[in-house]
């Protein structure tokens, strides 16, 4: 068994991790010790690693995106399939734990909205049992409450990390509103979200989708805009090509004048929230699902925007156990299409690299790959 565990640890905002290596503690009933196979560097991180985000109890360690290997188990601990965990198995886990006793775990049947609910990677430093509570690391302490997925070995782990957090919270979005079959829909944002919005929506029959993002002169911005035409959008508009008012006439062309039935928000700014109001149709539904920490307000004309359009405006915040199934399932029905949003791939060494290239947003997935 190992004794010790290399990690990166953020210690200070905006200042490169620290590598620290920590010692693997005795695992209590239910939990397991897991070797990291690939960890995603995700948006919230970011902010996190910035000191834009409130939850970041320093020193810790980032990451809430994994993929691994379970080396041991402490007692009995069950997949959610049911089947007995045992070692060299490959699994995924829900980034997020809950209680399952409050009103939120029980009686709302909404789990991700738990006032108790933590999640690996951001709600916990290194000096709070398990201690090694995040994916930027060697190995991982999953809590005995952690729901866990037993996954394909032979898939690559790479390919599996947006389904904790990018992929699951999509889809829990798509659960609140579903388009229908015919609808048109709008995302706007070609990032992880965005492209996980566009798959989300042809499996549900969408019949145009249409892509809103990046700019002319970026080559990343322009991959990601083909990577959601790839994914099944059937119109992708660079905001830097086309004027706001050209996007709008763009999604007006489309809908016989109406608007789109569904606009979906992946980006998370109050200017583009605005935009995407605009473009929704009466009677339609506008999803914000981009806000991963605090961005702004947005003035909206009540009579105008909402009750004279009869708009339903939902917010999504995170997801939970079947959110993140859902996610999985749709990557392994076509992995090698998904394989294509990961972009970089660095050793754990490397993390502080990894953040700043998706802080300057060179890469569409950027994951760790320790060992």
């Amino acid at each position: 068994m190992p004794k010790k565990a290399q990690t990166m640890v953020l210690e200070a905002f905006n200042e490169p991790l620290v590598a620290r290596e920590l010692d693997i503690p005795k695992l209590e009933a239910g939990q397991v010790l897991v070797r990291i196979t690939a960890a995603g560097i995700c948006g919230s991180d970011v902010h996190m690693w910035t000191g834009k985000d409130p939850r970041t109890p320093r020193p810790m360690i980032l990451g809430h995106e994994g993929v691994g290997e379970v080396v041991d188990v402490e007692g009995a601990k069950r997949s959610v399939e049911g089947q007995p965990l045992r070692a060299g198995q490959a699994i995924l886990w829900n980034r997020g734990v809950v209680c399952g006793k409050c009103y939120w775990c029980t009686r709302a049947g909404q789990p991700g909205l738990c006032p108790d609910r933590w999640v690996y990677g951001i709600h916990r430093s290194i000096r709070e049992p398990t201690y090694l509570n995040g994916c930027y690391s060697e190995y991982i302490v999953l809590d005995a409450e952690t729901d866990v997925f037993t996954i394909p070995q032979e898939v690559d782990p790479a390919v599996l990390v947006p389904a904790s957090c990018s992929g699951a919270t999509m889809a829990h979005g798509i659960e609140l509103c579903p388009p229908s079959a015919g609808d048109v829909v709008v995302v706007q944002g070609p990032g992880p979200l965005g492209i996980f919005a566009v798959a989300f929506a042809r499996e549900k029959g969408a019949s145009e989708i249409v892509v809103i993002g990046g700019t002319p002169d970026r080559l990343q911005d322009r991959e990601r805009l083909e990577m959601c035409r790839t994914m099944g959008a059937t119109t992708v508009l660079n905001r830097r090509a086309f004027r706001i008012e050209e996007r709008r006439q763009q999604v007006l062309d489309r809908t016989d004048g109406r608007g789109a039935d569904l606009v979906i928000d992946a980006v998370g700014h109050p200017e583009v929230i605005r935009e995407g109001i605009a473009l929704t149709r009466r009677g339609g539904t506008y999803l914000s699902v981009g806000a991963g920490a605090p961005v702004g307000t947005v003035e909206l004309d009540i009579y105008r925007d909402l009750e004279v359009k009869n708009l339903r405006l939902q917010g999504v915040w995170v997801s939970h156990t079947k959110h993140t199934k859902q996610a999985m399932d749709l990557i392994l029905g076509d992995p090698e299409r998904f394989g294509e949003l990961v972009t970089h791939r660095f050793p754990l060494e490397d993390a502080t690299d990894a953040l700043r290239v998706v802080q300057a947003r060179k890469a569409v997935k950027a994951v760790l790959m320790p060992g």
